[in-house]
């Protein structure tokens, strides 16, 4: 058969075969020929950087890129990497009083901030201080209780249960001082100055004394008040229920009408009042004290 048309060179300047045709080794050099493809580049050696590929939260332990400087999970701060581990641990106060050290949060959410951290162990043990205080301190905070009830709140009459005197006059008993009555008096039994003549009154159970009330004379009106000697001084004593007694000087003004003064006490169940001196003493006059009350709390 008569050969047909020569192949065309291809793009690569080489002429394709038709098939049938014999291969030409000095054009194609065959796969044992051909050559190889030049080695990729190898990978560069692990650095630090590499080698630590995250950077752990000090809060939640989670793993963060070292880029970051707050944890991806918690928000919380991340310590240096060059920092030595364990470097950024919280002190034992905190880790002991903290709330949420072991919670760990959701990706993308916050801890809550709270002005005041809830206590674990602050509150039994603030509580259990403030009962042994309160233990030991009983005895005062009754009296801080007790004075705290006299300044705020008004105090009430104390009607004494009994009343003597040292002696008494016909028709001017001891009594007589204490009933609420302005113009029945006491009078010792001798005129003159009446020194050392006591009145006396008596209280069913102990009351706290906070203020004396005396009208001197025989009578609170101003005709009346200068017909007898009244008390200048008087002593009064104060006698408790445990036995001791406290004394406090008053001095009296010549005026008719009442006189108030500031005697206290506590569990007084009896009280005194001794004449030390008088105004318009005379052989014919008797001391007299028309009024004597008491006010306090039971």
């Amino acid at each position: 058969p008569a050969p047909g048309p020569a192949p065309q060179p291809g793009p690569d300047g080489v002429a394709l075969r038709r098939p049938g045709d014999r291969r030409d080794d000095a054009h194609d050099p065959g796969p044992d020929h051909r050559v190889a493809p030049a080695p990729a580049d190898p990978a560069p050696a692990p650095g630090p950087a590499t080698r630590n590929a995250s950077r752990p939260c000090p809060r939640c332990r989670a793993d963060n890129p070292q880029e970051r400087r707050l944890c991806q999970r918690c928000g919380a701060q991340l310590g240096d990497p060059a920092q030595a581990p364990g470097q950024n641990r919280l002190s034992w106060w905190r880790r002991l009083f903290g709330r949420d050290r072991d919670r760990v949060l959701e990706a993308g959410s916050r801890p809550r901030h709270r002005t005041w951290p809830r206590p674990r162990l602050a509150l039994p043990l603030t509580l259990l201080i403030l009962l042994a205080a309160a233990y030991f301190a009983r005895s005062q905070l009754s009296d801080a209780l007790t004075f705290t009830q006299d300044q705020t709140g008004k105090p009430e009459a104390l009607r004494p249960a009994d009343a003597r005197a040292s002696s008494e006059a016909g028709g001017h008993r001891a009594g007589a001082a204490f009933d609420g009555f302005t113009n029945r008096y006491w009078s010792p039994a001798d005129t003159g100055p009446a020194t050392g003549q006591y009145l006396e009154a008596t209280f069913e159970e102990p009351v706290r004394l906070r203020k004396l009330l005396v009208i001197s004379g025989r009578s609170a009106n101003q005709d009346e008040f200068l017909t007898q000697a009244r008390p200048a001084e008087l002593t009064v004593t104060l006698f408790t229920a445990d036995g001791e007694r406290s004394t406090k000087a008053v001095n009296l003004k010549d005026q008719p009408g009442q006189q108030t003064f500031d005697v206290r006490g506590s569990d007084v169940v009896r009280v005194r009042l001794t004449v030390d001196a008088a105004y318009g003493e005379s052989a014919k006059r008797r001391v007299a004290v028309a009024e004597v009350e008491f006010f306090g709390r039971r």
